[in-house]
């Protein structure tokens, strides 16, 4: 599949994930073996204004390409700015977020609210595609409900539309994060449509992507499942190659690269916020660790890099000599 000047054969994509999706949990993952990343989703609205955080959220850097930033918006006048603002930050596509599904978002005809009304959702596409001349990419869902999906005609109207891709959330807006995602979608919309599509939705093996992958998907999309687990990535690439299951990391490789991250944190929000916006990161990176509600409960005190790092080295044993800095 082709996005832009890049070319990939089956990639493995980070999805944009709000408070998760950072600069420094995608350089993580992109050091451990993903393909794609995008930034978190941020308002169109919040970027025609140059409101800070909106624009802070859309920073990029060279290690992490090829990355997209994914916009929203509700407003074609809106978006259209935004294409222009994000142009400017220089990344190497535009992702159109079609498919949250929070209430207020939605209720503001914004994310998977498009669903409702596929004429505004067109005008979206099209106004955003028109304003820059970066590739735009699309992510959406099913439908609204089990009684309105409308992916199959969403799929045509994007592609006639002009975008490079699509990728596909298999679940209504109604489910939100509930039930199953039905992947049988996948197989249908690859037949109606010539632009790459990527699969998401309940990924969270390298099982899982190599089933996916036998629907006819160009690529996969892991969000959740790579929260806990950074190196599904790096797994799931051996897994696809050789059959064989990678060694699951050790309590001191998931300390080292636990305060690896942390590292970046600090760097790209200074100290204090970064170590206190981290600590939802340590529950995956600690799982199995013994003591372990002890040693969450001992961090979540800490707002400076050295203590939380002493800590962790002592109870990784093994890293009494291991490079925390970067």
């Amino acid at each position: 599949m082709r996005i832009g000047p890049y070319e990939f054969q089956q990639p493995l994509a980070l999805a944009p994930m709000e408070d998760v999706s950072e600069l420094p949990f995608r350089l993580i993952c992109k050091r451990l073996g993903a393909d794609l990343v995008y930034t978190e989703f941020t308002a169109s609205e919040a970027l025609i204004r140059d409101i800070p955080r909106a624009l802070h959220k859309i920073e990029i850097c060279e290690e992490e390409r090829p990355v997209g930033i994914q916009i929203f918006g509700g407003r074609p006048e809106a978006m259209q700015g935004a294409a222009q603002v994000v142009e400017k930050f220089q990344p190497d596509f535009i992702d159109i977020n079609c498919g949250c599904w929070v209430k207020n978002h939605v209720a503001r005809n914004e994310g998977a609210g498009l669903l409702r009304d596929l004429p505004l959702f067109e005008k979206i596409v099209k106004a955003t595609i028109a304003a820059t001349k970066l590739p735009v990419t699309v992510k959406t869902r099913l439908g609204w409900d089990d009684q309105n999906i409308v992916i199959l005609d969403v799929a045509k109207m994007v592609e006639q539309a002009g975008a490079q891709a699509l990728t596909l959330h298999c679940r209504t807006r109604a489910q939100g994060h509930n039930g199953f995602a039905d992947w049988a979608w996948l197989e249908k919309i690859k037949k109606a449509i010539s632009i790459p599509l990527i699969g998401n939705g309940d990924v969270t093996t390298p099982e899982d992507v190599k089933a996916m992958l036998e629907t006819g998907c160009d690529g996969v999309m892991i969000g959740r499942g790579a929260i806990a687990n950074p190196w599904i990535f790096k797994q799931t690439k051996h897994y696809l190659k050789t059959g064989q299951h990678w060694p699951e990391p050790t309590i001191e490789e998931k300390i080292q690269t636990c305060l690896e991250h942390l590292k970046l944190s600090v760097q790209y929000k200074g100290e204090k916020y970064g170590v206190q916006t981290f600590r939802k990161h340590y529950a995956g990176y600690l799982k199995g660790l013994a003591n372990i509600a002890q040693v969450r409960a001992d961090l979540m005190q800490y707002t400076e890099f050295e203590p939380v790092a002493a800590r962790l080295m002592n109870k990784g044993g093994q890293l009494r000599n291991c490079p925390h800095m970067l």
